[in-house]
Formats: C-alpha cells, sequence, structure tokens
C-alpha cells in the first residue's frame, strides 16, 4: 500500500501532519495523515471552512468528499459534469446533515428510534488511508462511537468507508464492526442523490421487485409488485423495493446513463419530494442502495456492503 503525507493548506484549521496510527484532532476533526504524498488526494477546506478530500484520477475524473458525515458530494467523470447532487439548500455549519451527495444512513435508515436516518451523516469522520493504485486514487475513512453516538445507541462500532475512484466510475465500500461486548443490530443505506431532469429520468432493472411505497401515506406503506419496465419520476416518488437486483440503471434524463451495482446492498430506494422541495426537485432524483432489514452482529463480526457506479 503505497502511503502518503498529505500536506495540508487550510489557514483557518491549522492541521499539522502526524505519523499513521496517531490522529491530530482540531475543532472536532480527526486525521490519520501518512508519509509521503498520495498522488490524486488532497486535503483542503470545503464550503463552511469544513475539511474536504479531493480525489483526481490519471484519467482526469475527479470526487469531492466531505469529512463530515463521510459525505462524496461531486463526481465529475472526466468532462467536468457534475454526476451527483448537492441541493441548493444544503447547510456546511454541521448544524445538519449535508443535503446532496451520497449522505449515510446509519444505523438507522428512516424514522425510527433515533433521529431520522442515523447519527454518521452529523458525525466527523477521519482519514485513515489513502492510496494510489495505477492512477486511480483510494481513500478510506473511518466512523467510531462517541458520546454523541452512544447518547442515541449505546454501542460500541467502527465504520471503514472506502472511496475508489476510476475514470468512468466512482466504488465505495462500507464496512461495519461490532466492537462492542454485545450484539446489535442496525439498518443503513447510501441516499445518493444523482443530478437528473426528473422528467426524463428513468430506472431500468427493478421490474418483478416487491415494493413498499410510501405514497400516499409514510407512515403505511402499501405493498406491492413493480410491473413497469422503466420506473419514472411523474410526482412524488418514495418507494422501496425489496430484493433488488445488483444492477439497474438510471437514465438521468440528462444524456447520461449510469449503471449502478452493489454487492450486499439487498434493497433499493426510489425518491423524488416533487413539490415538498419546489426549488430543485426537478434536478434530481435519488436511487439508494439501501439494507431494509436488520443486519445483525455478534461481537467482533463485520459487515461490508460495495456500491460501483460508472458511466458509459
Amino acid at each position: 500500500m503505497a502511503t502518503a503525507s498529505m500536506p495540508f493548506s487550510l489557514p483557518s484549521l491549522n492541521y499539522r501532519a502526524v505519523r499513521v496510527g496517531r490522529v491530530n484532532r482540531k475543532q472536532g476533526v480527526a486525521f490519520a495523515t501518512m508519509n509521503k504524498e498520495t498522488l490524486g488526494v488532497r486535503v483542503t477546506e470545503g464550503e463552511g471552512s469544513l475539511p474536504k478530500v479531493v480525489l483526481t484520477s490519471a484519467g482526469g475524473s475527479e470526487a469531492e468528499l466531505y469529512l463530515f458525515g463521510g459525505c462524496v458530494t461531486s463526481w465529475k467523470a472526466s468532462n467536468d459534469k457534475d454526476l451527483l447532487f448537492v441541493r441548493p439548500d444544503a447547510v456546511f455549519n454541521k448544524k445538519k446533515p449535508i443535503s446532496g451527495g451520497v449522505p449515510h444512513c446509519f444505523p438507522q435508515f428512516g424514522p425510527g428510534p433515533m433521529q431520522q436516518h442515523g447519527f454518521a451523516r452529523n458525525m466527523d469522520w477521519s482519514i485513515l488511508d489513502s492510496e494510489n493504485v495505477e492512477g486511480n486514487p483510494v481513500i478510506t475513512l473511518e466512523l467510531k462511537d462517541g458520546p454523541y453516538s452512544r447518547a442515541m445507541w449505546d454501542f460500541s462500532f467502527r465504520a471503514l468507508f472506502k472511496v475508489i475512484l476510476n475514470t468512468k466510475s466512482i466504488s465505495t465500500e462500507l464496512t461495519i464492526t461490532n466492537t462492542d461486548n454485545k450484539p446489535f443490530s442496525f439498518s443503513s443505506a447510501l441516499h445518493t442523490y444523482f443530478r437528473a431532469s426528473v422528467t426524463g429520468a428513468s430506472v431500468k432493472g427493478l421490474k418483478g421487485c416487491k415494493t413498499l411505497n410510501k405514497d400516499p401515506d409514510p407512515k403505511n406503506p402499501m405493498e406491492g409488485k413493480e410491473e413497469r419496465d422503466r420506473v419514472t419520476f411523474p410526482g412524488f416518488v418514495d418507494c422501496i423495493y425489496l430484493d433488488a437486483p445488483s444492477v439497474v440503471h438510471l437514465d438521468n434524463g440528462l444524456g447520461d446513463t449510469i449503471t449502478i451495482r452493489n454487492t450486499n446492498w439487498s434493497d433499493a430506494v426510489l425518491w423524488n419530494p416533487h413539490l415538498q422541495m419546489e426549488a430543485c426537485y426537478k434536478d434530481f432524483v435519488c436511487v439508494e442502495n439501501a439494507k431494509i432489514g436488520k443486519v445483525q452482529l455478534e461481537p467482533e463480526q463485520s459487515w461490508t456492503a460495495k456500491q460501483h457506479l460508472s458511466i458509459n
């Protein structure tokens, strides 16, 4: 593994590099930094002065992710056109999750005993490692339990989130490990926002899936079966697809077809708020890889799920 020291140039945050295995904490953000510069991996100051990682591949593609929430906010496949979407009402002040990109839902998807979609998208992740594999930058982030998470979910855990950027794709790998001395269960999702023209967007590959449709009553989803070859977004859409296939295709209505592959994300969710977000609903759709049913982990057990987004 090629390791590197990332030169930090954050005037308002004043980070200093430390050895691998140690962390430098400043304003609640933890960094593990490497000994040499990693090609294609750069840490800089993002919106709201929050730390941001910029990945650049040898093929010219680029991605950005914020340590707050461990959230990928941008993916450009070598033509400077962003394939992800961040809502215009997104704030970068740590008072709420970043609204857009690829937010984490963990350890709860949707509403439940704790806050909506859990706490992982509201916490600072740390940089654990970085490398460059044949021109493709790789970054691994880490999240562990703390007082904030334990106030809602009293378990010890470790989450690793690896992001791999290629010329025409971006891949993620999420690993949850139970570091407690008692079992726990969770649900999870990647709430991915894709830039789209909502009137022209469609998703292919979900025909035959069992559905839980939250329209019109989110609290009492209607069971059904998807009969369409192409699922469109004609109005408010909030639908869970159980036992979804490992590959679906999104036509974003802007001339791009994005292939969405996954391993171990057993379910899918389509969402568009329609008039609930009148300012921006026409400009995005959410196609989410999810694990709706509970994952049960005994102490020291781990669960891993992968997502691979690629463009033709």
